[in-house]
């Protein structure tokens, strides 16, 4: 879960490849998701920023066929060495991903879209990954009016929106403006869930949009 276009990729920030607390607030939603979707047996997920490959671990083990991408050759490294089992490789969103590893029914993207220069390039990259009535599950930091007040009026506005984090998140999405993103590319019948907390106050919010 790092930022696609950093190029050095330096001092990735897991030590190494177990899960950390976003994924403790995540999974949980994401596993609720794929349970709706009646899914067959062994179906083929794509994770686009893989990071340390625990996601794809973790699916793997609910009996999903994973494969996955990240930029950051430490992250990718950690994940091999931990998950050889698992196809995890070196690459992002601005490969040609499709043509390098095919279609899938479901492509996931757990905390990346914060982070990208380019995020219409990035949803073209998801949309394109997904087979026709396949879905997309996109999580990012939820902002909205009731969370930001809160935000505000507790003085954590700066450690929030924080300007120190070197590859941090550069985007901060609403509801409204990912729904734009996710539309202009083309995706259809999106919806949302809202993870951590309750939700007007979300750590998080998984958008479930359909390619037609």
């Amino acid at each position: 879960m790092k930022p696609i276009e950093a190029e050095a990729q330096s001092g990735y920030q897991y030590p190494d490849a177990a899960t950390n607390c976003s994924h403790r607030v995540l999974l949980p939603g994401v596993d609720r998701i794929l349970a709706g979707l009646a899914l067959p047996k062994g179906a083929r997920i794509f994770d686009l920023d893989c990071g340390n490959g625990s996601t794809a671990h973790h699916l793997t083990g609910l009996g999903y066929e994973v494969v996955g991408v990240d930029p950051s050759a430490e992250a990718i490294a950690q994940a091999q060495r931990a998950y050889p089992h698992i196809k995890l490789q070196a690459g992002n969103a601005y490969d040609d991903l499709a043509a390098l590893y095919g279609t899938f029914p479901i492509v996931l993207s757990l905390e990346v879209v914060e982070h990208v220069f380019y995020p219409r390039k990035y949803a073209a990259a998801v949309y394109n990954l997904l087979e026709p009535g396949g879905t997309a599950l996109i999580s990012t930091p939820y902002h909205g009016y009731w969370k930001n007040l809160v935000l505000a009026l507790t003085g954590k506005m700066d450690a929030h929106f924080t300007a120190l984090w070197d590859y941090g998140h550069i985007k901060f999405w609403s509801i409204q403006t990912l729904n734009t993103l996710l539309r202009e590319v083309g995706f259809t019948d999106i919806r949302y869930t809202r993870v951590g907390r309750v939700p007007a106050l979300a750590c998080s919010m998984i958008a479930v949009a359909r390619k037609p």
